[in-house]
């Protein structure tokens, strides 16, 4: 769907030191590695692939795996692709925004204008928010199986050159699932900046040229109501060093929550009633996932009873 702006750049994960390059090439050693489209670069090889890199760094893991979306304009996409399906006799599809789920019921579910909508399988999609219609049945796991996580991130003007991947920095190293491995524990500090905010430096070019950098990550709530200046400094500074310039000044900041699963899951997806399945909880992942979490969640509700699958 180009409308949604996919592009399938890959990513590279650069490191910047000894201990960030080793847990890169342990990643690349896994027995998976190939399935992930991983792949060990020396700097050289790196520049090659991502030519806008003209800073100093160990050496990098390119993922072939990962895509890029333009996040503003996903949602629009697809609402608008299923309304024009439904207006060349495709199947039905119906936009009713501004509703608030309070009730469900087997394979039905309530808004707070009164209105019952019923189907043979109702998704609910909470997203960050923990309470209301997800509340009941989240506070019955003796461990919370999601949590809420705030973020900063950051938007500037276009940038002159062309970045042909998504660019992570070491720090990303600390918070993934995938380099969960020996060497993580060799990891030497974080800059003090970085380890107050837990920020790592996910960068990535939007269409217009401009680069969205983040982020964030705070976990205690109540969350603050204002954006802090000095994680922002930090990642424009983290940029430009890898970069090798100086980056055009920022145009948009914001704040934002999302929901993230506390355990290795990608996502959390539990049955609420009889034909009625909850899902949330996939974290940054959840605008390039979704299509990806909506077929596994299709699939399981298809899927003969006893067959494999996520465990829901």
């Amino acid at each position: 769907m180009p409308e949604a702006g996919f592009r399938p750049h890959g990513s590279l994960t650069l490191a910047s030191d000894e201990a960030e390059l080793s847990l890169l090439k342990e990643a690349a050693d896994l027995p998976d590695a190939a399935e992930r489209g991983f792949e060990l670069l020396d700097p050289v090889a790196a520049a090659e692939v991502n030519p806008a890199l003209r800073g100093e760094f160990a050496g990098a893991l390119l993922c072939r795996r990962d895509a890029i979306v333009e996040p503003r304009k996903v949602p629009a996409a697809f609402r608008d692709y299923l309304l024009s399906r439904r207006a060349q006799g495709g199947a039905g599809y119906e936009w009713q925004p501004g509703r608030e789920a309070i009730e469900v019921a087997p394979h039905a579910v309530r808004d707070h204008t009164g209105s019952w909508h019923r189907g043979d399988l109702v998704v609910l999609c909470t997203g960050a928010a923990h309470t209301g219609i997800a509340g009941p049945h989240l506070a019955g796991y003796e461990r919370p199986p999601v949590r809420r996580v705030r973020l900063q991130m950051l938007q500037t003007d276009p940038f002159d050159g062309r970045l042909t991947t998504a660019v992570a920095d070491g720090d990303s190293l600390r918070y993934y699932p995938a380099f969960e491995l020996p060497g993580r524990s060799q990891l030497g500090p974080q800059a003090p900046v970085a380890a107050a905010s837990a920020a790592q430096l996910l960068m990535v070019q939007r269409l217009d040229g401009s680069l969205t950098i983040g982020d964030t990550h705070s976990y205690d709530e109540p969350f603050d109501f204002d954006v802090d200046e000095v994680p922002y400094d930090h990642l424009r500074g983290r940029a430009e060093q890898l970069l090798g310039r100086s980056l055009p000044p920022t145009r948009l900041r914001w704040a934002g929550v999302y929901s993230q699963v506390t355990g290795d899951e990608l996502y959390f997806r539990s049955p609420v009633a009889p034909g009625v399945t909850l899902v949330t909880g996939p974290g940054g992942r959840g605008m390039t996932c979704s299509p990806a979490i909506a077929e596994e969640t299709f699939a399981a509700w298809t899927r003969p009873p006893g067959s494999s699958g996520q465990a829901d």
